[in-house]
């Protein structure tokens, strides 16, 4: 995506959820990272709604938010330590933490330079048998800033993230997760 999507190579990228890096795994790009939990060792700091950049400074900005915010108890995986995930979305953001992204976007859309792209991994879930369009809501508050919504790529996993409680996935959209691509322009040529 880091070269097909700019018309030109990215010199500075920023990942504004770094967490573990392991999107950087095995890369050799320089990248800024940014993450509010210094535990992460991020090149910054920050928290991604208020960053502590310039204006137009990043060709390219990655996000990866939370995705699982009120997860069950797993023998199997631990989603808190495997996913970074920090704390639970209440009642009053019905359980999700689609709150968050219309002051994501707007800093992303402020950090980056005319022409950046802005490429987000954003998965659905189901809670409490209500589905959550968490592409949806991420797509709306980006266009909402001005981006122009460019691709939406699904990316298969090899299996569902479960709860030792569910006995079997019922719906093929817990299998995938999307990159969205948005560009700070009118146009997505």
């Amino acid at each position: 995506m880091l070269t097909f999507y700019p018309h030109k190579r990215p010199k500075r990228i920023l990942d504004a959820t770094l967490n573990g890096g392991r999107f950087w795994h095995g890369s050799k790009r320089k990248i800024v990272g940014l993450d509010i939990a210094s535990s992460h060792r991020p090149s910054v700091v920050g928290d991604n709604t208020q960053m502590p950049f310039a204006d137009h400074r990043f060709d390219v900005v990655v996000y990866d938010p939370p995705h699982v915010p009120n997860q069950g108890k797993d023998d199997q995986k631990d989603f808190t330590v495997r996913f970074g995930l920090g704390g639970r979305s209440p009642k009053e953001h019905g359980y999700n933490f689609s709150h968050l992204y219309p002051a994501f976007v707007r800093e992303a859309y402020r950090v980056l330079r005319v022409d950046g792209i802005l490429l987000c991994k954003i998965t659905d879930y189901i809670h409490n048998h209500r589905y959550q369009w968490a592409h949806v809501d991420l797509v709306q508050a980006a266009v909402a800033v001005g981006f122009c919504a460019c691709d939406c790529i699904i990316k298969v996993r090899k299996g569902p993230i479960i709860d030792p409680k569910w006995k079997t996935a019922h719906h093929s959209r817990r299998q995938h997760c999307y990159w969205l691509v948005f560009r700070k322009s009118d146009k997505c040529e």
